[in-house]
Order: C-alpha cells, then sequence, then structure tokens
C-alpha cells in the first residue's frame, strides 16, 4: 500500500547548549518552556552538552542527561537537575541517582551508566561540536545556522529565537 500524502518537512531544530550545573541555564528553563508551549512539535528543543571545567559535577550530570533520554525522561530530568544546581554542587553525583529516582526512573541503571561511561562518547563529541562553532560558555542557542550566547546576557533571546523560528516556519509552508 502506498501513502502519496506529502511528507512533512521536519522541524526547525533550536540546539540548547546546555550545562546542568549553570545557573545561567537554569534561569532560561522558562524560555525553553514558553518556546514549547508556543510551537510544540514544529520546533525541535535538542540538548546538546558543553559541561564547563570550573563545575565539577557537570561532565557526570550530562552523561546523566543522556541516560535519562535514553530512559525517555530527558527534558524532565534536565528540569529537575537545573532546578536543584546549589544542591548537585554541594552533594555531588549520587544526587543525581537521586533525582532519577525521584522521577520514576531506573536508579540502578543510572549509577551504572554513569560508572561504566556508556555516554561519555555523545557528550564528548557535544562539547567538541560546541568548541569548534565558537560556543565558549552557557546557555547558547543555534537555530537556523544562527549562534546566540546566552551566557552574558539572555536579555532579548527568546525573541531573537522565536523571530528566528518564525521565519523558517513560515519558508516551509511557503
Amino acid at each position: 500500500m502506498s501513502d502519496s500524502s506529502p511528507a512533512r518537512p521536519a522541524a526547525p531544530v533550536l540546539d540548547v547548549w546546555c550545562e546542568l550545573q549553570c545557573p545561567d541555564c537554569r534561569s532560561a528553563l522558562d524560555d525553553l518552556r514558553a518556546l514549547r508551549a508556543r510551537y510544540g512539535d514544529r520546533l525541535e528543543l535538542r540538548l546538546r552538552h558543553f559541561p564547563l571545567e570550573k563545575h565539577k559535577h557537570s561532565f557526570a550530570a550530562a552523561q546523566a542527561a543522556e541516560e535519562a533520554l535514553e530512559q525517555g525522561r530527558g527534558w524532565p530530568y534536565v528540569e529537575a537537575v537545573l532546578g536543584r544546581v546549589e544542591e548537585l554542587d554541594r552533594r555531588g553525583e549520587g544526587f543525581l541517582v537521586e533525582i532519577a529516582r525521584e522521577l520514576g526512573l531506573d536508579a540502578e541503571e543510572f549509577d551504572t551508566a554513569l560508572i561504566d561511561g556508556r555516554h561519555i562518547l555523545i557528550v564528548d563529541a557535544d562539547q567538541a561540536e560546541g568548541k569548534a562553532i565558537g560556543v565558549t560558555g552557557t546557555p547558547t542557542y543555534v537555530i537556523g545556522g544562527e549562534r546566540l550566547d546566552g551566557g552574558k546576557s539572555q536579555e532579548g533571546l527568546r525573541e531573537r529565537v522565536e523571530e528566528i523560528a518564525d521565519r523558517l516556519l513560515a519558508e516551509q509552508e511557503g
């Protein structure tokens, strides 16, 4: 049987270069929620990892976020970790497993993933790509080939993302 309906074009992608121990990334959550509410599945929000050396648990947190994604709860996990940045700083990597347990994820699998490093290559690849395109801090957004740095100031960034997303969506429709 053949389906002659036209294929729906892929949604524009907003890459969100984030670090899960970053207070600025926590502040950006409201903008990300607003973008998800406005665009739904017409805009793909993609978490990209950019752990910073100044935060000692950020690399493990990025790996944990990948495990959460694998278990089907990536964004809820990211939001939970970012919502408790100071606690992660104090309590360390065991806290990442505790958050997984609180969200009903397989905490034992989280612990194993952090030990065996199964997500290290994903985190390393994101970080390398980020460096290659000029990401220096977080949050940084990339949409439609344009890099928007929120590490210094997030003022006006959501509006700029919306302008670009609206243009990309109009181009798809038109």
